[in-house]
């Protein structure tokens, strides 16, 4: 016996389903749809349409369907913990055939380690990099810092310090002439330091193609209930001589970022600057990142519609994944960020990092891509679907040739995900859906009785190429309407 269904909408087939679904959005306006679960966005190729967030696929097709209540075996690979220890707001870099880490202050102005790649192994060494703060700074609330090599040879070091005049955060430079320091503070006074906005933190360095100098920084508004905006501000090649004003590009206009942003690092990606950046309480596991993205460095900047990473999107991997840093790196990029441990404190964690044209995606970070939105054939869109995301599913996948095509799906590097599934299946029985990945097939998923409208997951584990991808769900066994599908 079937359960009534719903009576049967517009069938979208084909090219024409293709025009409106196949596939990501990833930098559209808050505004665009409702809010899902705070997982990130990625954009796909140019003439694909809206709608991501993150999943895990596993390669086996003679694999052992997952149940919607449990994905613990699911074969996504996660960030790893590369230094277990209290390293927050981490700054990597790459000076000669060395990578070195800096990071808030614990115990000393400058904690920094060393490694020979990424993924480590990190040695934490025991100088402080930055021995004397400016005569302006007092100690104990040395944040966020940033290294950089000028032309001339010269580290260059933005800090975040406690101005010992007025109690505020604000940002001073220093310099050294090898990456371990010693750095000298650059002058008796602040570089940025406007009280009136709460003062200010989190400086970032960006060179541009042109060899164009830029520092990023916050108004820590946040200290004082003001708005809170991201600046860039052109600098010259000494990365301390400011030329002309600065400019704001991003200000904590969302709901999903409680009033916080912070942590600003931008990269340019195929004539796009993507700005990354952090949103919540730092302390909580609601902290997260998320980015924007530009036509040109001082904007205008259009914010992902979900985080790009968050703790579920993590699946718990990460607990308020913050403070990240981008390596762009000839051994592949990476992002590089903090995460809070059990034993207190944040340790750094390393993800492979790509990018889905300019848009960037984060190995272990779910990306929801709507299932209406995919190409259908011979089933149809249900709108007004009572609970599903974006309020509308794929349904009717009755007949021997009904399936949906998902594509745009891309992955960093070629391995072992995992495909969380949201569905609803109102039959008496267990469903299921055929699955092919990139025209092979990977076996079927399995849809454990929820009732219509009653949207639980399914999970199964596949393999994707590095790249862009396809996942088509096809008739099966019984009947189960498509909500979305995430990829990690």
């Amino acid at each position: 016996m079937v359960l009534p269904r719903f009576s049967p909408l517009k069938l979208v087939a084909g090219a024409a389903a293709a025009a409106l679904a196949a596939g990501v959005l990833a930098v559209a306006p808050a505004v665009a749809a409702p809010a899902d679960d705070g997982v990130p966005a990625v954009a796909a190729p140019a003439d694909a349409a809206p709608g991501a967030d993150p999943l895990n696929t596993g390669a086996d097709a003679d694999a052992e369907d997952a149940t919607a209540d449990d994905v613990s075996v699911l074969t996504t690979v996660g960030p790893s913990l590369v230094l277990d220890r209290d390293f927050p707001d981490p700054d990597v870099s790459k000076f000669g055939s060395t990578y070195y880490a800096y990071a808030t202050n614990q115990g000393k102005n400058l904690p920094w380690a060393t490694a020979p790649d990424p993924d480590g192994p990190w040695t934490f060494q025991s100088a402080d990099a930055l021995p004397t703060l400016g005569a302006w700074a007092k100690t104990g609330r040395t944040w966020a810092p940033d290294v950089s090599q000028r032309a001339d040879g010269k580290y260059l070091l933005y800090y975040t310090a406690w101005h010992t005049a007025s109690g505020r955060q604000c940002i001073g430079a220093a310099l050294a002439d090898s990456p371990g320091g010693p750095f000298a503070p650059v002058g008796s006074e602040p570089l940025i330091c406007p009280l009136e906005a709460g003062g200010a933190i989190d400086a970032s360095s960006f060179v541009d193609t042109d060899g164009t100098r830029y520092i990023l920084w916050k108004n820590d508004g946040n200290a004082i209930g003001a708005t809170t905006w991201i600046h860039v501000q052109r600098v010259a090649a000494d990365g301390i001589t400011f030329q002309g004003g600065a400019t704001q590009v991003l200000r904590n206009d969302r709901a999903d970022e409680a009033g916080i942003i912070e942590a600003p690092v931008v990269t340019r990606v195929g004539g796009k600057y993507v700005l990354f950046y952090s949103a919540g309480p730092y302390s909580t596991n609601s902290y997260g990142t998320s980015y924007a993205v530009a036509d040109s460095i001082t904007g205008p900047y259009t914010k992902a519609f979900r985080f790009l990473m968050t703790t579920d999107s993590l699946d718990g991997a990460v607990s308020g994944p913050g403070g990240a840093d981008v390596l762009r790196d000839a051994g592949g990029d990476k992002l590089i960020f903090h995460g809070h441990r059990d034993a207190g404190g944040r340790g750094m964690y390393v993800a492979d990092l790509g990018w889905a044209n300019s848009n960037p995606v984060v190995r272990g970070s779910r990306v929801r891509y709507e299932a209406e939105r995919g190409t259908l054939n011979n089933c149809t869109v249900r709108e007004n679907a009572a609970g599903a995301s974006d309020g509308k599913v794929a349904a009717y996948i009755d007949h021997a040739d009904s399936w949906v095509d998902v594509g745009s799906i891309y992955v960093p590097t070629s391995g072992s995900y995992t495909l969380h599934v949201g569905y609803a299946n109102g039959s008496a029985v267990t469903a299921s859906h055929t699955v092919t990945v990139n025209g092979a097939s990977a076996g079927s998923i399995s849809y454990p009785i929820t009732g219509w409208d009653n949207w639980q997951q399914a999970g199964k584990d596949i393999t994707l190429q590095a790249g862009w991808n396809t996942i088509r769900l096809g008739k099966g066994t019984a009947f189960t309407e498509l909500d979305y599908i995430e990829v990690a």
